[in-house]
């Protein structure tokens, strides 16, 4: 049966001499593994719409194993991700983390749709680690993580001072400050700007620029959650770190951040 699913590639691997094994994450179907014949000829129909990070309409018979691509049409090849090491790394990360989370075959339109907002943003410009940052908080229920954000944690109070809890995973507000000694005491800026990037679509942020040092206290929260609750650890995330810590030798482009 052949079907027509618009979908994003999530990765490739070779498969002989000239073959692809594409895995794509479609809205209609969820993610699904493709056998992409001669894709790794430079003259194949199927070269260029089986590269990762292509957004397209792709066509696959399904049969009663893995499918076959048959043929695709580009939507958008998010070029500009893969002309730049730190655009690359960071989208790998995404894609790597999607990828982990979600091992079924089931339409995941509301994932899709994260992903989709994620790969347009960095390809058009914005700031690639902040928007790793809106994926890895938008994909913790996914991993099954639900942090209380909207509210202490422990009392349920909306107002006052609040810090984050690893043992709540969430706020807690002053009032409960005594229940965790660990807690991480937050500005009312970082307690919004966690909210955000939990809560709002990354297609209605804006561009939003941060400080580097606001990025990387916020990456440690989300981190150590991933760390700590999820138990994952990705290949890319290991490179991130390398690049994050030696950027003088991946020739980075001027972070634009300059105010929260």
């Amino acid at each position: 049966m052949l079907q027509k699913v618009e979908g994003i590639v999530l990765r490739t691997s070779s498969y002989g001499e000239t073959d692809k094994i594409v895995t794509i994450f479609s809205r209609e179907l969820g993610k699904r593994a493709a056998m992409a014949r001669g894709a790794k000829k430079p003259t194949s129909r199927l070269s260029s719409i089986s590269q990762p990070f292509t957004y397209g309409y792709f066509l696959i018979q399904q049969g009663r194993g893995m499918g076959s691509l048959q043929q695709g049409e580009i939507i958008d090849s998010m070029r500009s991700i893969r002309e730049d090491i730190f655009t690359t790394a960071y989208a790998s990360f995404i894609m790597e983390l999607v990828d982990k989370l979600i091992e079924d075959e089931s339409p995941k339109p509301h994932i899709f749709a994260i992903l989709q907002e994620a790969l347009e943003a960095i390809s058009e410009g914005y700031d690639p680690e902040a928007i790793s940052l809106f994926v890895e908080w938008k994909m913790l229920p996914i991993a099954g993580i639900y942090p209380v954000l909207h509210q202490c944690a422990n009392c349920g109070a909306t107002d006052g001072e609040f810090a984050f809890s690893f043992a709540q995973i969430g706020f807690l507000c002053h009032r409960c400050f005594s229940v965790d000694p660990y807690l991480i005491r937050l500005t009312p800026a970082q307690v919004k700007l966690i909210r955000t990037f939990y809560t709002v679509p990354i297609s209605q942020v804006g561009k939003l620029t941060l400080k580097k040092e606001t990025k990387g206290f916020i990456k440690k929260i989300v981190r150590t959650i991933y760390n700590e609750q999820v138990g994952i650890r990705l290949k890319s995330q290991g490179f991130l770190d390398q690049m994050e810590k030696t950027p003088e030798f991946f020739n980075p482009k001027k972070d634009p951040s300059s105010e929260d």
